[in-house]
């Protein structure tokens, strides 16, 4: 069944189905796309940054950056275009977040990882130490 919902960018109810937004607002998002990908596909324009392509087109960084995410524009094509990092901000090319915020990640998962091994090696001495055995020689006799 399909749910009635209001359109995330302009409010507008609507019936949602394969689309997250209504139709008006779909329509404006392509001819956002069209305006873009026209003009990045010249060969003239191919070598055009993020900041040459929102000026000479009109369409916001963040529209363009969705299209990228969305796969609609394929960077190996355009050598100058990126996309921020999800944690930083840095321009990248592929993935989510950049190598060098993956390396802090890892990194802090890592000194987790050893932290936690140590607390239970600590764990592990004070409970050998509390062991206590007792003779069962005064028993016997």
């Amino acid at each position: 069944m399909q749910n009635l919902e209001n359109c995330p960018r302009c409010g507008e109810l609507f019936v949602k189905s394969l689309r997250s937004v209504c139709n008006s607002c779909h329509k404006a998002v392509e001819e956002k796309f069209q305006k873009v990908y026209t003009f990045i596909k010249k060969r003239e324009n191919r070598q055009a940054t993020m900041s040459e392509v929102t000026e000479s087109t009109g369409v916001s960084y963040e529209d363009i950056t969705h299209f990228i995410k969305e796969g609609r524009i394929h960077l190996r094509q355009f050598p100058n275009l990126d996309y921020p990092c999800e944690s930083c901000g840095k321009g990248i090319r592929e993935g989510r977040i950049c190598n060098s915020c993956k390396d802090n990640i890892e990194g802090g998962l890592q000194s987790e990882a050893r932290e936690k091994e140590r607390a239970e090696r600590a764990k592990e001495e004070e409970r050998s130490r509390n062991k206590t055995y007792h003779s069962m020689d005064n028993r016997l006799k």
